[in-house]
């Protein structure tokens, strides 16, 4: 069980910091800057090959702009480092090291900001990433909600011991995200509720049609649900086209919490074969729709996914900070 007072934190930022802007994406960067995170483990692997990338790209999204910083453990889960050849014990301190990472990153940047800057942006919050079940499975059911024969307890079971390992180290949130699969969200709030009961978070789903997640439960049934828990503060879309967004927020926005956008770049993943094909016929860009989401809906938090880079997130930064 979690010990640490969380001092209501993220609820503080959220009511004093809006909108806030989100880190951007890890693997996009790294395969630009010519690493290879082909595999099971994606961009996670380095985290057990070379641990300072994942630093020094944590460093360019904080001095971006990021109020937000995401550790990289969404690929990082026990199972999945098993598999890979760690012992437990092993696999429980490389998930560690994502927090470390990150708010070294963190530490490193902040001091070095002079006064002026310091003055136009809070004090960035470490968020623990929880990806979903289908990052382990690395089958593209991100995209499709497809977790066949798998109950509740399994689902608690595979996310508990990340969760416990993250709070431990003193994440300030949880980034429950790219959640694909209406039993999954149950699971993530009950075992909150059950065993983490003062951690707080946001929850972020996948859709591949603007009234419906991605395994076809629809978004007026998430929301009600979501709305159930005092622990997730806000609850979006990512990792989707930014054509769904619109249409995906106005059903969200029953649920009472704050929202949060962080969609890709345009381009469309096909799970089978793990690449991305053409943009949608899209002319807007990140800034743009984020403007409009944050003008129309309120959307408190605001930020890029797959095939965004820290350009894109000092961009943000730029319009809603400067």
């Amino acid at each position: 069980m979690v010990r640490r007072s969380f001092m209501a934190t993220f609820k503080d930022y959220l009511e004093n910091n809006s909108p806030l802007i989100l880190h951007g994406a890890l693997g996009t960067e790294m395969e630009a800057l010519g690493y290879d995170i082909s595999g099971k483990l994606w961009s996670a692997k380095y985290l057990l090959e070379k641990s300072e990338v994942i630093q020094e790209l944590h460093e360019t999204y904080v001095a971006a702009g990021a109020d937000l910083i995401t550790t990289s453990s969404y690929q990082a889960t026990l199972p999945g480092l098993v598999e890979a050849g760690l012992t437990e014990k092993a696999a429980e301190q490389i998930i560690a090291l994502t927090v470390r990472l990150a708010k070294a990153a963190r530490d490193k940047v902040w001091g070095a900001l002079d006064e002026t800057e310091k003055a136009k942006r809070p004090y960035p919050l470490i968020s623990g990433d929880v990806g979903p079940y289908a990052a382990y499975l690395a089958n593209g059911s991100e995209y499709s909600g497809d977790y066949g024969q798998i109950t509740i307890k399994e689902l608690k079971d595979f996310h508990r011991p990340r969760i416990q390992i993250l709070l431990d180290q003193g994440v300030d949130l949880l980034a429950l995200e790219t959640i694909p699969n209406r039993l999954e969200t149950q699971a993530l709030i009950e075992l909150l509720a059950e065993e983490f009961p003062e951690a707080e978070a946001y929850m972020s789903f996948t859709v591949q049609i603007p009234d419906a997640i991605s395994d076809g439960t629809s978004l007026a049934e998430m929301a009600k649900l979501v709305s159930q828990s005092n622990q997730i503060l806000a609850v979006g879309i990512n990792c989707s086209s930014p054509l769904l967004y619109n249409q995906a927020l106005a059903f969200l926005k029953n649920a009472g919490k704050a929202l949060i956008t962080y969609p890709n770049s345009g381009e469309v993943y096909d799970g089978d074969s793990q690449t991305w094909k053409p943009k949608d016929k899209d002319a807007l860009t990140l800034v743009e729709h984020s403007k409009y989401w944050h003008a129309h809906f309120g959307v408190k938090i605001l930020g890029g996914c797959c095939r965004t880079r820290p350009n894109d997130i000092k961009a943000l930064y730029q319009e809603f900070r400067t």
